[in-house]
């Protein structure tokens, strides 16, 4: 099949997929809709609960192993939605639905890129598609927890909506839970260790802090207050103030060097929630890269996280779609951002293979 039917295919299944209500957890059924794909392409594919995956026709275990992945879950729709979020709908060039940006475009461009690729003999690496479950909750059996099943990766692309341009880093995350503490009381009687004033200074020091290091592509550590929390009634002062603290890690620092740092010198208890959401990044002379470069595509650094966060290996973020669209009310992508994004995915692979 060529590529101008690839394209038409694959816009077929993207509506296929905003049609299914595909929430982290319950992608059973988008699940079954792309392994319809590769049974129509006659291609062999394994399932692990609702993660879908194929390798290449000629994989040799000798050779390298290229990674390509998306996901088909979704959040929930929001509030604001005036649309029907499950009716693939297409106006002015836009298709709407709940997926369609984040990231069902990405995916069924990836996937037609794939089947492109399937039977190309003696490529210089294998290829491997993963069409992956709860990515947008971080579950346990998304694309972290598939890996153990997998081939060993050498280099993945992962479809997220970047515009077409190429992430060649991206900031990780830790989630810290902060206790400020001090003197619970009545309210009517004085209090020089008030729980809550305390935290007026330790606030500060948050908005202040500056990690020392500055990445070349993704900037500055970010650390954000995102939630404080504290007492229950009103002629009460409590005895600690809850905060949640959001950082956002580069590729100058290791989580676990973060959370050492920060423990060592916050004015105030600390506790990670997890160590395992880590940046990621590609060198900017890898072949992928260069290969984007040289069709005319932009680098840059991302802000925010993806399924990268669970390879050790070098990954290239790409895809077609823009992030600020991603779990916004009336979701939408360009019927012709999907068309280039099958056609870069394509020309990026014809140079790398």
């Amino acid at each position: 099949m060529d590529q101008e039917q690839l394209t038409e295919k694959s816009l077929e299944l993207l509506k296929t997929l905003i049609s299914i209500p595909s929430f982290s957890s319950e992608e059973d059924k988008t699940a079954d809709a792309i392994e319809d794909w590769f049974k129509a392409f006659n291609i062999p594919f394994q399932r692990h609960i609702n993660n879908v995956y194929a390798v290449n026709k000629y994989f040799d275990e000798s050779k390298p192993t290229l990674l390509l992945n998306s996901h088909h879950d979704t959040v929930k729709p929001n509030s604001a939605y005036t649309k029907d979020p499950f009716h693939p709908n297409i106006e002015d060039g836009k298709l709407y639905g709940l997926g369609s940006n984040d990231a069902g475009g990405a995916l069924v461009s990836l996937i037609a890129a794939f089947t492109y690729f399937y039977a190309r003999k003696n490529p210089s690496h294998n290829i491997l598609m993963v069409a992956s479950m709860e990515e947008e909750s971080a579950g346990a059996n998304s694309l972290r927890g598939l890996l153990p099943k997998l081939p060993k990766i050498d280099v993945a692309i992962v479809g997220e909506p970047t515009l077409l341009d190429l992430a060649i880093a991206e900031k990780g995350l830790i989630v810290f839970d902060a206790v400020v503490k001090g003197t619970p009381s009545h309210a009517a009687h004085p209090n020089l260790n008030n729980a809550i004033y305390n935290s007026i200074e330790v606030l500060e020091w948050f908005k202040n802090y500056k990690f020392d290091k500055v990445s070349d592509a993704l900037g500055e550590v970010k650390l954000t207050v995102t939630q404080i929390n504290a007492g229950s009634q009103h002629n009460v002062v409590p005895a600690q103030v809850d905060l949640v603290i959001d950082v956002r890690v580069t590729d100058k620092y290791t989580n676990a060097e973060i959370a050492e740092i920060l423990k060592r010198e916050a004015p105030c208890e600390l506790k990670e929630r997890s160590l395992r959401l880590n940046s990621s990044s590609i060198a900017k002379d890898h072949p992928l890269v260069k290969s984007g470069v040289a069709l005319g595509r932009k680098t840059y650094g991302s802000p925010t996280l993806s399924d990268q966060a669970a390879l050790q290996c070098q990954s290239l973020k790409l895809g077609p779609g823009d992030s600020t669209r991603s779990h916004s009310a009336d979701e939408f992508i360009y019927v012709q951002e999907i068309e280039d994004g099958i056609d870069l995915y394509i020309k990026i692979l014809e140079k790398f293979l």
